[in-house]
């Protein structure tokens, strides 16, 4: 082999640039390697004895407020979903608390959960030769907690952090479950955490509930619970019932499904005590031999001649044809000293203060309005009305002249035979329901009693109209006794009673539908919703079809009560109105089983999934 000088080699070596410095190497301290000489054991911090995981390190797709836990095999039955955890991180001396959105999952140790061997022996059923595996868990950050206080996170807690799971009484805490109406139990995590309302605060009940769900998902007993515990609490419960479901919640429960589950919660199965069915005059009851029943009727004079206008579908011609003879009618009740009368000062005031967007003129009927429509009819066919077609007090003596000379000029004014006969048929409609003035107006002094529970059983209306004019006349007329009670609270009185108003098939009062053609109807409810708060008035909203219920109603809501929906285009719908409801919980909605509900109210840091309680009261047909 040739020789070659040192200048030689210099030259044969290629430019390589710049040195690049190297990882700098610190030295290990000798008393250290002498213990690894030694072969003595690493001890863990005792501090982390209880630790059922380490947080980990980041990754590019990693989000705010979200991070993985790595848990032990031997923790993987220890934290299921929804579990409270305590995360100390010890390196910047930070503590967070944080729920578990997602998992836990079985991860084997350095492979890939897929990796052919893994794949190969499951295959062959080698249980044996599984390898070794560890446990993880998607991990929300509830916030951090500082002098005692839960706080919004403003860091992450670092890698390698100890993670611990918290016990029942500090979840119960960090969830502020506490309360006296009690809901059910978490579905997941430890089932021992009662979910708990507390029923005599404002911020929560009267800020309005949502109970939705398809058929089938437990909605009804979720009311009936809640009117069970409600009226423990001495809430003035009023519902009403368009199927006749709850009319035997005085009867204790048959059903063996709710038999078992109360017996498993050491509870008794009981009917709901102070329990009084409505119906309306001439409409049968679903349950006839309940020991407390009611007739009652409407009377025309609370309602807006609006939302009269609204219910009766009118056009544009019959519209301004009724406002006229609504007029007419209302001039006459003045002229014959009906209202006001002539040496009443305070009915002289009330009829100068009245607002008829809210409410009717008083002491009108319908039958007076119907006799200006007839003299009317008859009038624009050349005709002197018969003293037999007449119904109101009108028709006699100096009425009958005063109606015939009103009817005369509002004909002069306002012709058209076919929109006046047109009105007539929807009036004559509105009155063959026999529900205006024909029995007894409903006592509210009765309904808000506080523990007392009342049913409006409109099962045989078989008229959604009719189940509407009740539904807006007992959300106006509760609105005005809660005004007056909180009127006498604010001169020093007691406070009001706290009232649930619950409404079910909602959909049919406040669809999208219906509140584009009734928009003064929705105003009432949308102003007895604001005003509710102060006065102790809640509404619950229970909906079959929540897809119906426009965004204007589910903006009334701050409380949820969410049972199985599987329809997408309302989930998504959903999800823009209720906070707070992480992927995780969303994507169960569709699955849930009867009686699990994801439950948002005002007083809980966060949404859970739950188990309802069973109802200690019977149903007719039990969802």
């Amino acid at each position: 082999m040739p020789n070659t000088t040192d200048e030689q080699s210099d030259q044969a070596t290629p430019d390589l640039g710049p040195a690049v410095p190297g990882p700098v190497v610190r030295p290990i301290p000798l008393d250290e390697l002498a213990g690894l000489d030694a072969g003595e054991e690493w001890t863990p911090d005792p501090r982390d004895i209880d630790a059922v995981g380490r947080t980990m390190f980041d990754a590019p797709g990693s989000k705010d407020n979200s991070l993985v836990v790595l848990l032990p095999r031997e923790s993987l039955t220890r934290v299921p979903a929804q579990s409270l955890l305590r995360i100390e991180s010890r390196q910047d001396d930070r503590t967070y608390l944080g729920i578990v959105t997602a998992g836990p999952f079985a991860e084997p140790d350095g492979l890939r959960a897929d990796a052919p061997t893994i794949v190969t022996t499951a295959v062959r059923g080698a249980t044996a030769f599984v390898p070794r595996y560890h446990g993880r868990v998607q991990v929300e950050i509830l916030g951090e907690r500082r002098s005692g206080a839960l706080s919004p996170p403003r860091y992450r807690p670092l890698p390698n952090s100890p993670v611990f799971l918290l016990d029942s009484k500090e979840s119960s805490d960090v969830l502020a479950l506490g309360g006296n109406l009690r809901l059910g139990v978490v579905a997941a995590g430890d089932d021992s955490l009662t979910i708990d309302i507390p029923a005599d605060k404002k911020s929560v009940l009267p800020r309005h509930t949502g109970v939705l769900g398809t058929t089938g998902g437990g909605k009804s007993t979720t009311v009936s619970r809640m009117i069970d515990q409600a009226q423990r609490q001495g809430f003035a419960v009023i519902l009403l019932d368009t199927e006749g479901e709850y009319t035997v919640m005085n009867e204790p429960t048959e059903d063996p499904t709710m038999l078992k589950l109360l017996a498993e919660r050491g509870e008794e199965p009981h009917g709901v005590e102070q329990t009084t069915l409505y119906t309306v005059a001439g409409k049968r009851t679903s349950n006839p031999n309940h020991p407390s029943k009611a007739e009652f009727d409407l009377r025309f004079e609370r309602f807006s001649p609006y939302v009269v206008e609204e219910l009766l579908g009118l056009t544009e011609a019959q519209t301004e044809r009724f406002s006229h003879a609504y007029e007419a009618a209302k001039a006459l009740l003045r002229e014959l000293g009906i209202f006001p009368a002539s040496n009443n000062d305070a009915e002289k005031r009330a009829a100068m203060e009245l607002n008829d967007f809210e409410t009717g003129y008083p002491r009108m009927r319908l039958e007076h309005v119907l006799d200006v429509v007839r003299v009317v009819v008859n009038d624009l066919h050349g005709e002197e009305p018969a003293d037999h077609i007449l119904s109101s007090d009108f028709r006699s003596g100096q009425g009958k002249a005063a109606l015939i000379a009103k009817g005369k000029q509002v004909s002069g004014r306002v012709g058209n035979k076919v929109s006046w006969r047109a009105l007539s048929g929807h009036l004559h409609r509105l009155r063959r329901l026999q529900v205006f003035d024909s029995a007894q107006p409903l006592n509210y002094d009765d309904l808000l009693k506080p523990g007392s529970v009342s049913i409006f059983d409109l099962s045989d209306t078989d008229s959604p109209a009719v189940n509407n004019l009740v539904i807006a006349d007992v959300l106006r007329g509760v609105q005005d006794r809660q005004d007056e009670a909180y009127r006498r609270h604010e001169q020093g009185g007691t406070s009001p009673t706290p009232v649930l108003v619950i409404i079910e098939e909602a959909h049919e009062f406040l669809s999208d539908e219906r509140i584009s053609k009734m928009p003064f109807l929705f105003q009432q409810v949308a102003r007895i919703a604001k005003r509710g708060r102060k006065r102790w008035l809640g509404l619950v909203f229970v909906t079959q079809l929540p897809r119906h219920l426009p965004p204007q109603v589910l903006g009334l809501v701050n409380n949820w009560v969410l049972h199985r929906i599987s329809d997408a285009d309302t989930i998504t719908r959903l999800r823009r109105s209720v906070a707070n409801v992480d992927d995780s919980l969303w994507q169960r909605l569709p699955g849930l089983a009867p009686g699990q509900a994801i439950v948002s109210f005002t007083s809980m840091t966060r949404p859970l999934l739950a188990a309802i309680d069973p109802t200690p009261a019977k149903l007719r047909m039990l969802d």
